[in-house]
């Protein structure tokens, strides 16, 4: 039997909802998915976008929900035998009940924000502090309007440590969302440029990282990168808005977390450090230099938060890459293997550098090729087609010996790279399905990378469909 969440009194009262009907008094999941909802779950009928919960309530209740929170002005619409909580706005409901879980724990909270790097910090940071004590974090990632209450909602009373991405696409968006979690560690990754369709500088969106100190506890620590060029704006902002203690971690041995020593492999990191005066050696299970850079903010927010810091160090050997964000699969094809590394999820420059730079070490067999399967960077507004060429040169760099482009901004890159180089240009994904499960080899190491609206994922899902996938990850 699942634990309980939340009782059914405890919910109502958060939500300033009314019940109707006879749901269960206990409660042992939140959920806004009908599709994947569990017996026993509250199910919230959030009207987005693109879909209406409440369309999916009558769906949610035949799985065994313990209840739906619906509007009061839809109950006309939904069977009248069903077990409801009624309230003015569902998604106001969500970010109540994720303030009351947030009032009623005692765990030491830690908050993510940055241009790049959110969701495997989060990931690090979950494996860090499971080692000492029960860790509560972000599934995939919930960073937004509704995923910070959903995650907040979901936390047990009970946990020692929790753990918040937090994402924006534009100013303002990240004070409301912050002051929900109220963190004891805020992180800034790194500030790159990134939604320049919605700034005018990475001035600007420094500012607008800058909004998770409004929401630090009083006592707070800012964890920042002072190897970024917006670190004194960013340590700045922190100290107007009240941040006594700021943390830098960097590549520069006076940084408070820095690196002395790094062996850089193509499936993890070897990596030896100082953190907050303490000397460590830590094992990333998964590669890239960027894991490396954002280990010591997660390290140092792991001591920060009154948590086991070699404990800590010595979980990042669990890391794995998440789906799309560098997973590595082995494809079969005649003759041999090739390396499939998925980076589909999405992109912007700072992280497809961090991406090519981690397929020009990506290990290749005799005769094979590391070849670059490059989807449009969505968002850089008047900047688009000067980011896209500006990638020719880390190409360059990584010798990658064949890039395929896709979109229409990626046609500047095409331009720009010398004909022994140039694999195909296509203007959308689905085009070039075909010609990429012709062109692949054994001995390859392929790797596909775009923002989501470019949907590169496909490209991911017909390789992986031709020539089957196994996963693979850095060895123990």
């Amino acid at each position: 039997m699942s634990d309980v969440l939340w009782r059914l009194d405890d919910l109502v009262e958060a939500v300033s909802g009314r019940i109707i009907g006879d749901p269960t008094t206990t409660i042992t999941g939140i959920s806004i998915d009908s599709r994947s909802i569990q017996p026993g779950e509250a199910f919230f009928a959030i009207k987005g976008e693109i879909r209406d919960g409440h369309k999916f309530v009558e769906g949610a209740l035949s799985r065994g929900a313990a209840l739906a929170v619906v509007a009061e002005d839809r109950l006309s619409e939904l069977p009248p035998e069903g077990r409801y909580v009624a309230v003015p706005d569902v998604l106001q409901a969500l970010q109540d009940l994720g303030r009351a879980a947030r009032a009623r724990t005692n765990a030491k909270i830690i908050a993510v924000t940055g241009s790049v790097g959110k969701t495997s910090s989060k990931e690090m940071l979950r494996l860090a502090l499971a080692k000492s004590g029960r860790t509560h974090a972000s599934v995939a990632s919930y960073n937004n309007h509704w995923g910070v209450p959903l995650t907040l909602a979901r936390m047990p009373a009970n946990t020692e440590y929790g753990v918040f991405e937090i994402g924006m696409n534009h100013a303002g968006e990240i004070t409301p969302l912050v002051a929900m979690v109220r963190p004891h560690v805020a992180i800034v990754t790194t500030v790159a440029p990134v939604h320049l369709a919605q700034f005018v500088s990475v001035e600007d969106i420094a500012r607008a990282k800058a909004e998770i100190f409004t929401g630090l506890e009083p006592g707070g620590v800012a964890v920042l990168n002072a190897s970024n060029p917006q670190f004194d704006l960013l340590r700045f902002l922190a100290s107007v808005a009240g941040v006594k203690e700021i943390v830098t971690f960097g590549a520069d041995r006076a940084f408070d977390a820095h690196v002395t020593q790094v062996v850089e492999r193509s499936d993890c990191s070897c990596v030896s450090g100082r953190v907050l005066g303490e000397d460590l050696t830590w094992k990333i299970g998964a590669p890239g230099r960027h894991l490396v850079d954002n280990s010591l903010a997660v390290l140092a927010a792991v001591k920060s938060a009154g948590a086991d810091l070699a404990l800590g160090a010595l979980a990042l050997g669990e890391m794995e890459a998440p789906k799309g964000r560098g997973e590595r699969h082995q494809l079969t094809v005649r003759g041999g293997t090739v390396t499939l590394i998925d980076e589909s999820y999405n992109a912007n420059p700072a992280s497809m550098r961090a991406a090519i730079a981690l397929l020009g070490r990506a290990g290749v067999e005799r005769g094979g090729r590391r070849i670059a399967v490059l989807g449009d960077m969505l968002e850089l507004g008047e900047r688009a087609g000067e980011l896209h060429r500006e990638l020719a040169g880390p190409l360059e760099t990584a010798r990658i010996d064949l890039v395929y482009c896709v979109g229409r901004s990626m046609r500047e890159l095409w331009e720009h790279l010398p004909q022994t180089r140039r694999g195909e240009w296509v203007e959308t994904s689905d085009e070039l399905k075909k010609d990429l499960l012709a062109a692949i080899r054994a001995g390859d190491a392929v790797m596909i990378k775009g923002s989501l609206g470019t949907k590169m994922g496909p490209l991911v899902s017909a390789l992986t469909d031709a020539y089957g996938a196994k996963r693979t990850r850095a060895a123990s």
